[in-house]
């Protein structure tokens, strides 16, 4: 029996081997930690799963051990067969430097009030997350939404030939692993793989309208636009912002969001553009959004004896910038900080960084905590603390405990700020 015979028994791949779906087949991938493979005649002995895929000669023969030169590439060849069986789906997929995450919540939520929808879980978005993504799809879905990352040059060239996608939106475009990349222009060309793959295949895009970079490289593109130009096709604009944000669209009227900050109304746009696009009902529209919660530290609210802004999920430069300016617009004189490193910058790191500590001064942020080695480095303000860790921050809080204020939790996700939230909630 073939490999996706097997799989079509239950829809249902296994990469874990601690946890087997029932009839579901494992994919016995390497990791930087681990290999799979250890694991394969055990999880082929126990039977839970129908079969298992693996890259190691040596694995002695069984049943239900099938032997392939790549398990990783064998699972990828085994998404793009699965997602050009469906010809009555409907693929999306979403990129961008930020907002992607959320935008594919908020796209989904919106198009699961009309059909039977499966979208990517949390961000796993790479090249074993997208095919992964894919072999969720069953023969009653009616829509993937499909969210792709990227660090380096054609990585979403290759995760968009797996998808196959019939529509896209690249949220935004800004300064982000500029290392891996090596400049601005190679995110460009990167987060412009997506377009090029909808070009060639004669899709169609959802654009910000309001974005001359975004409406420059989708100009050749069938687009549908969104935003606040009375020129967009889906028009909405901002209401208010202290510190939720509400929108009002044309045709549905206001929708207050439980999300923080300005930055996210691109991201609401894109949802409502979407979901009229498809003829999801404005009632529905609005329901969708309005329900929509955050989690994961990404514009998250919470009341307690601080109120705290928590949006510590990731960072980059557009990001901390867009955080920082939105921050003084709804916070006050109580106004608090907490800052961690921007990383996967590389030569940029002092300059984004420095850019930064200039922008609170200019802000009129009289206080900050600001953590990590590059903010420590280059800070040179009296007034803003700087500790090498999270760590160090969480020991200075303890001691110096602060209630009261209006706090912003914002760095990259490997400064771990997070583990702050208990000494100032």
């Amino acid at each position: 029996m073939s490999i996706y015979e097997s799989y079509k028994k239950s829809f249902k791949i296994s990469t874990d081997s601690r946890h087997i779906e029932p009839a579901s087949v494992f994919f016995a991938l390497k990791g930087e930690r681990f290999d799979g493979n250890d694991f394969a005649l055990e999880v082929a002995e126990a039977g839970i799963a129908s079969l298992v895929v693996a890259d190691r000669p040596s694995l002695p023969d069984h049943p239900r051990i099938v032997k392939v030169k790549d398990s990783l590439k064998m699972l990828q060849a085994l998404a793009l067969y699965h997602r050009l069986q469906m010809t009555n789906l409907t693929v999306l997929s979403i990129t961008g430097t930020n907002g992607k995450t959320t935008t594919k919540e908020l796209v989904s939520a919106v198009l699961s009030k009309k059909y039977n929808t499966i979208f990517t879980q949390g961000n796993f978005n790479n090249h074993i997350g997208v095919p992964l993504t894919l072999l969720r799809i069953t023969p009653d879905t009616e829509f993937a939404i499909v969210e792709m990352g990227a660090n380096h040059p054609g990585e979403i060239r290759t995760l968009a030939s797996l998808a196959c996608p019939d529509y896209g939106i690249i949220t935004n475009i800004g300064k982000a692993h500029l290392e891996g990349f090596g400049s601005f222009e190679g995110v460009i060309k990167t987060k412009n793989e997506l377009y090029e793959n909808l070009k060639a295949s004669n899709g169609t895009v959802f654009v910000n309208g309001d974005n001359k970079l975004l409406m420059d490289l989708s100009k050749d593109l069938c687009r549908h636009t969104y935003g606040d130009n009375d020129a967009n096709e889906c028009k909405v604009h901002i209401v208010s912002c202290d510190p939720y944000l509400k929108v009002n669209a044309q045709g549905i009227g206001d929708i207050q969001t439980h999300l923080v900050g300005a930055y996210n109304f691109e991201n609401v746009a894109a949802a409502i553009a979407v979901g009229t696009h498809f003829g999801v009902e404005s009632h529905d529209i609005k329901a969708a959004l309005e329900d929509y919660e955050p989690t994961n530290s990404r514009s998250q609210v919470i009341e307690g004896r601080n109120r705290i802004i928590m949006d510590a999920y990731n960072a980059n430069p557009t990001s901390m910038n867009a955080s920082v300016r939105n921050f003084r617009q709804i916070s006050g004189d109580n106004a608090l900080l907490i800052l961690g490193d921007m990383r996967e910058l590389g030569d940029a790191s002092e300059q984004e960084h420095r850019t930064i500590l200039e922008l609170l001064k200019s802000s009129g942020f009289h206080e900050a905590f600001l953590v990590g080695p590059c903010f420590s480095k280059y800070n040179d303000n009296p007034e803003y603390h700087t500790f090498a860790t999270v760590d160090d921050l969480v020991t200075y809080l303890s001691q110096h405990p602060v209630a009261g204020r209006t706090i912003l939790v914002k760095g990259s996700r490997g400064i771990q700020l997070e583990k702050a939230l208990p000494c100032i909630q």
